[in-house]
């Protein structure tokens, strides 16, 4: 495979060095309100930096375009996904890097070079919700491998860049679906699942399998990795570090009832984005923590008014939190989640917000790094889904090609192939 991989990255180099290809062109993917499929024009990317073709990603130019130097091939593949594109000279690109160069205005160029290597991390038992991440990854033809509880403690992420997190509860509570759903045969599988996977790796409880789980993707970003989740994975992570050495699971999760005073004894050092929250010891309470502000943000915000503003940063100086907030919009029409968004005041002051509701004191989308890799957690469950409930069918993608929220998604996914800079000083 790797063979056969290698003589066509060969051939296709040829291509380029045969006479009558012109090499004095490019192709512009404009990622404005111009763009016909915002979300495949991603996968056209990646699509081109596995071919070994280094990109330019304009940030900040026409809503973080796209330059590549032209081919046929990469014209055909633009038609074939039905995504816009111009053919420029390279007068006209040298035109355009110039202007985007100029100190005075907030633009630059960032060079994409290296293809992320993708993991999902997600059971591989079947529940009944989809996850927003994989479904835009299929959208998109952007590949990724699943991987779960075995194999994140076999040690298999360093083989990747990029890791998401599902739709996961960290604390070991199953999700906390025992009061509504206890009695479903898909909730009484997957906890006989955790429970026999948490066995098989020598831990007496689901919530030790998860601790050891998140441990080993502290290690992963310590390491240079990239983290991204959604949903209860965002809060759960930090509460399960929190409660590292601590039994903050009731009878009915882990076999015991809550340690005493447990939950007053949450170790916030060891927590990567939230401090001072408190747990929900309710196993009745569809909540882990109140970090999320889904139970009381829903009586003053609906689907209506539901919406985040996405923060501006210097390009030539933030280009990290640059990147991952390109869009053709600024105002993105929020949705909710077990874990919705972020009480602001149990965020740490270091982290990098990146989007919020400033009127509701709600962050929705966050950054920071930890070690030499970088982390993001966003609100909510489904961009394009206000209220996604256990059973809903998935989003049809085809429905929503130029969605906003699903390209804060896929800004992550294109951002571990960016070419490292050298800090400024």
């Amino acid at each position: 495979m790797n063979l056969i991989r290698n003589y066509s990255k060969l051939i296709l180099l040829l291509l380029f060095l045969m006479p009558g290809i012109s090499r004095a062109a490019y192709l512009l993917i404009p990622m404005d309100e111009t763009q016909t499929n915002h979300l495949k024009a991603y996968g056209v990317a990646y699509w081109v930096l596995e071919k070994e073709i280094e990109i330019s990603w304009l940030l900040n130019y026409r809503g973080g375009s796209y330059l590549i130097p032209h081919h046929p091939l990469f014209e055909k593949e633009c038609k074939l996904r039905n995504v816009s594109y111009q053919v420029i000279a390279d007068v006209q690109a040298a035109a355009i890097l110039q202007d985007i160069a100029d100190p005075g205005k907030n633009m630059d160029e960032m060079k994409l070079q290296k293809v992320p290597r993708i993991a999902v991390y997600s059971p591989k038992n079947k529940l009944p919700w989809d996850d927003a991440v994989t479904l835009v990854l299929t959208y998109a033809e952007i590949p990724y491998d699943i991987i779960y509880d075995d194999e994140v403690l076999s040690d298999v992420l360093p083989m990747y860049d990029w890791l998401h997190l599902h739709h996961e509860d960290f604390t070991g509570q199953f999700g906390k679906f025992w009061a509504r759903y206890r009695h479903f045969p898909w909730y009484q599988e997957d906890v006989q699942k955790q429970k026999q996977t948490a066995e098989r790796h020598g831990f007496q409880k689901v919530s030790q399998l998860k601790l050891a789980v998140v441990k080993k993707i502290r290690e992963f970003v310590a390491g240079g990795g990239y983290m991204f989740a959604m949903c209860s994975a965002t809060d759960s992570y930090d509460v399960a570090l929190a409660a590292d050495g601590l039994d903050i699971c009731d009878v009915m999760f882990d076999g015991d009832p809550i340690g005493a005073g447990h939950p007053e004894m949450l170790n916030y050092d060891n927590c990567i984005a939230f401090t001072d929250f408190k747990v929900s010891t309710n196993p009745q309470e569809y909540e882990i923590s109140d970090i999320d502000v889904t139970n009381y943000r829903s009586r003053s915000i609906n689907e209506t008014n539901d919406v985040f503003s996405l923060f501006d940063f210097s390009a030539k100086w933030d280009p990290v939190p640059t990147m991952l907030t390109q869009n053709h919009e600024k105002l993105i029409k929020g949705f909710m989640g077990q874990t919705t968004a972020f009480n602001k005041d149990l965020v740490k002051s270091e982290v990098i917000v990146l989007g919020d509701n400033l009127a509701f004191n709600e962050d929705r989308y966050i950054h920071g790094n930890f070690g030499n890799g970088f982390w993001t957690f966003f609100g909510g469950h489904d961009p394009e889904d206000y209220q996604h409930l256990v059973g809903d069918p998935p989003t049809e993608l085809d429905m929503f090609p130029n969605s906003p929220g699903y390209r804060l998604i896929l800004n992550n996914i294109l951002f571990p192939a960016a070419k490292k800079k050298k800090q400024k000083t």
